[in-house]
C-alpha cells in the first residue's frame, strides 16, 4: 500500500507490510543519525521482535531517542563490521562497544557535497548498504527563547520557541528534538534522618533494632533530572518565500508542571534533513496521531533506506540519516514568569502528608493473634526505605493520628530528592 503526505509538497512514500514468510524471521534494524559535528558517531543494530507487546518488546521505536530505549528485551545485533564510505575516498571504521552499538574509531564530521554510504556486514556474512546519504544544507539556530503563553486547549504555561537562518546549501526540511534538565528541591527535607541497624523483625518476644536520628550522610535536598524528547517535531519551508525560521514552537510546558517549579534548562537541537527523511518521519507521526484503524500499522513495517547488496528482497527496518546539527541551550526560573505565585504541585502531584506510626511492631514470628490495627510501624517503613524523618511527634503536626508514635515522617520522595534525580549538579548547569 502507499500513503501520500498532504500539505507538505512531498513525494509519495512507498510503505509495505511484511509478508507471511518475512514474519517468521527477525529483520535487521539499522538506526543512525550521522552528523556534521566532529563527534564519535554511533550506529545501532538490532533485530525486530516477533513478540506482540509493542510498548516493551519492539526494537524499533522512532519516538524514543536513539540509544535511550530499554535494552533488556531487545535483541541487539553483535559481531557486525560497520563502515561509512565517502564518495571522496574517505572511510570511517566503527567498533562495537556495548552489544549492538557501534562507535566510530575516531571522531569525524560529515562534509557537505559528499555522498556517503553506510556499509554493514553481519556476523553471518550478509552484506548491506544504505542509499546515498548527503548533508542537504546548514542552518544555524539564532535564538531559543521562552514566553508565557496559552495552549490551544486554553491551558496557561510556557512556550519555547526557536529562530534559525540558513547558512549553506538548500535546507528545507527540519526535525527538532530537545533534552530538558530541571532542578528538584525536596520540600520536606531535613538535615537529619532515620538510621536503622541490628533490625530483626522475627526476634522474640519483640523485634530487636536500634533506631537513631542522625545527620544525613549525603546531600539529597537538591537534585537534577534530565529527560529527552520522545515526539516527532518537524518543519518544512519547501515552497515558502521566506527560508528563515521564526517563532517555531518546540515545547509547551503547562503552568502546573512540576519540572518548572524552580530552575529549568532545555537544550534544543535542530537537524537539517533530506526530503526522504522528512517524509519517513511524517508518516510515522501520522500513524501515531490517527484514530483510523489503519493507524495500527506497525512502524516496523516501514522499510529502511538500507538494503542487501546482493539485491535480495530481505526486509530491513529503521532509518539512517545524514544531517546538519545546530543546538542552543536556554535557562529560566519559575519566578521569571510567575513571580510570587504558588509553585506547581510537587513531584507530579505526589501527596506529601505528615504521618506518624508506632515505632515498633509485634514480632513476625509471634504465634497467635498480633492485635493492633495500627498502620505499618516506623521501623518497618524505614527498613523498606519508604519514609524520611521530619520532626519528633507533636499532636499539632498530625492532629488526626489514630496510632501516634514518637516521630513524624513523610514519604521518602518528599524528603529525599534522589528518588527523582541525581544529586550531582550537571557540568553545564548555571544557577
Amino acid at each position: 500500500m502507499s500513503f501520500v503526505i498532504l500539505g507538505a509538497c512531498l513525494d509519495e512514500l512507498e510503505i509495505e507490510t511484511l509478508n507471511e514468510d518475512e514474519q517468521q524471521s527477525a529483520a535487521l534494524v539499522v538506526e543512525a543519525v550521522l552528523t556534521d559535528e566532529a563527534i564519535t558517531q554511533k550506529v545501532y543494530l538490532s533485530r525486530s521482535s516477533l513478540r506482540l507487546d509493542l510498548e516493551t518488546d519492539t526494537v524499533y521505536n522512532p519516538y524514543i531517542p536513539l540509544g535511550s530505549r530499554p535494552v533488556e528485551s531487545v535483541d541487539m545485533e553483535g559481531g557486525a563490521t560497520v563502515r561509512l564510505l565517502g564518495g571522496n575516498g574517505t572511510e570511517y571504521q566503527f567498533t562495537e562497544g556495548e552489544e549492538g552499538i557501534y562507535l566510530s574509531n575516531q571522531p569525524f564530521a560529515l562534509e557537505m557535497g559528499i555522498d556517503y554510504s553506510l556499509d554493514i556486514t553481519t556476523s553471518d556474512g550478509k552484506e548491506y548498504e544504505s542509499d546515498p546519504l548527503v548533508v542537504q544544507g546548514k542552518s544555524q539556530l539564532t535564538n531559543v527563547y521562552a514566553e508565557k503563553a496559552t495552549s490551544d486547549s486554553g491551558e496557561e504555561g510556557i512556550a519555547i520557541y526557536v529562530d534559525s537562518e540558513p547558512q549553506q546549501g538548500t535546507p528545507k526540511f527540519y526535525r527538532y528534538s530537545y533534552e530538558e534538565t530541571y532542578k528538584i528541591v525536596a520540600p520536606y527535607w531535613k538535615k537529619d534522618d532515620f538510621r536503622l541497624t541490628d533490625y530483626d523483625p522475627c526476634a522474640l518476644p519483640v523485634p530487636t533494632y536500634t533506631l537513631e536520628i542522625l545527620p544525613r550522610e549525603m546531600q539529597n535536598r537538591v537534585c537534577y533530572n534530565t529527560i529527552s524528547s520522545t515526539t516527532i517535531e518537524q518543519l518544512s519551508t519547501a515552497g515558502e518565500p521566506e527560508s528563515n525560521i521564526s517563532r517555531k514552537m518546540v515545547r509547551f510546558i503547562a503552568r502546573d508542571n512540576f519540572i518548572i517549579s524552580h530552575r529549568y534548562s532545555i537544550l534544543v537541537q535542530q537537524r537539517v534533513q533530506s526530503r526522504d527523511a522528512y517524509s519517513f518521519y511524517e508518516t510515522l507521526k501520522s500513524f501515531s496521531q490517527s484514530d483510523n484503524v489503519f493507524s495500527q500499522i506497525q512502524p516496523g513495517a516501514i522499510y529502511a533506506n538500507v538494503h542487501r547488496k546482493d539485491g535480495s528482497s530481505e526486509s530491513v527496518l529503521g532509518y539512517v540519516e545524514a544531517v546538519n546539527v545546530s543546538e542552543q541551550r536556554l535557562f529560566f526560573n519559575f519566578d521569571d514568569f510567575f513571580a510570587g505565585e504558588e509553585l506547581p504541585p510537587y513531584a507530579f502531584g505526589f501527596n506529601c502528608n505528615l504521618l506518624t506510626a508506632p515505632e515498633s511492631h509485634a514480632s513476625y514470628c509471634l504465634s497467635g493473634p498480633s492485635g493492633g490495627g495500627c498502620p505499618q510501624s516506623t521501623i518497618e517503613r524505614v527498613n523498606l526505605g519508604l519514609i524520611s524523618y521530619y520532626e519528633d511527634y507533636s499532636e499539632g503536626l498530625v492532629p488526626d493520628a489514630s496510632c501516634p508514635g514518637p516521630y513524624v515522617f513523610v514519604p521518602r520522595i518528599c524528603g529525599d530528592c534522589t528518588l527523582l534525580g541525581s544529586n550531582v549538579k550537571p557540568d553545564f548547569w548555571v544557577d
